[in-house]
């Protein structure tokens, strides 16, 4: 089976001059009501403030445009624009939406929401949790069978999005939230960083095409699969790599400036 034989979700495989939104109601009406809860929240809330509620909402409207634009069609056809989809999702919409503390704002909602036990006594095992899991699902749904599965299923490609974009806000959380453990950053973001360049790089240096749902699609826009599929990977390699790289740097910047802060030891007087 060279083709896809079913209606993936965000419709056939376009071809240039024919890529569609997606107007699926649904998923526009999820949406609309996740900000409006946002929203809401946020005037019962006191600690969220303006910046973090534009922050909040400028990942907001990433993560629609990513769901709702034309590279939702796109992705049927080329595998690169799937992966574009997921960097937009998971380097750029998550961090944003961590950043306007959507928890906070969810607890205004729920004052007598909590964690509980089981939240408290993982939060120690929470940056080894966060960078497993976000890598685990990463290669899950890059590997063929189940990204063929995401592409025959509407249940299993929303199933992809949801564990894919809840393990990016679970990185962003835990690498947010710990800037002052030093330490653990910088093993969350080089953890990331060679997991997600590895990757990266095994799909671009494959001698051949893994995704047979594009044997027929990738050749109206100019790419053989082998091309698609190598453009994917460098997609993944280097904006991942080195955003993580970055911010495991930034950590580094910040625990030199706390050491120099500190100072050298007091000198003994008298000695």
């Amino acid at each position: 089976m060279d083709e896809l034989t079913t209606i993936a979700y965000c419709g056939s495989p376009p071809v240039p001059g024919s890529v569609a939104w997606n107007t699926d109601p649904i998923l526009i009406g999820i949406l609309a009501a996740t900000a409006g809860l946002y929203a809401l929240g946020c005037r019962r809330s006191a600690t969220v403030d303006g910046r973090r509620q534009a922050s909040f909402y400028l990942g907001w409207a990433i993560l629609a445009a990513a769901l709702v634009s034309p590279l939702c069609n796109l992705s049927v056809a080329l595998f690169s624009a799937r992966v574009a989809q997921h960097m937009i999702l998971t380097l750029l919409a998550a961090p944003l939406v961590v950043l306007g503390q959507p928890g906070a704002a969810l607890r205004a909602l729920a004052p007598g929401w909590t964690l509980g036990r089981l939240g408290h006594a993982a939060e120690r095992h929470l940056p080894a949790i966060a960078t497993i899991g976000f890598a685990v699902t990463l290669w899950t749904w890059h590997l063929p069978g189940p990204y063929d599965a995401t592409l025959r299923s509407d249940i299993v490609y929303w199933i992809m999005h949801l564990t894919t974009f809840a393990a990016a806000l679970g990185l962003w959380h835990t690498l947010f939230s710990r800037m002052e453990r030093v330490g653990s950053t910088i093993l969350v973001s080089f953890a990331t960083t060679i997991q997600m360049s590895l990757l990266g790089a095994l799909l671009t240096l494959a001698p051949r095409p893994l995704f047979e749902p594009h044997a027929g699609t990738t050749w109206p826009w100019g790419l053989s699969p082998l091309d698609d599929q190598q453009l994917g990977g460098v997609i993944m390699w280097v904006p991942g790599g080195l955003l993580f790289t970055l911010f495991g740097l930034a950590a580094i910047a910040v625990g030199l400036q706390r050491l120099g802060s500190a100072g050298p030891d007091p000198v003994v007087r008298g000695s």
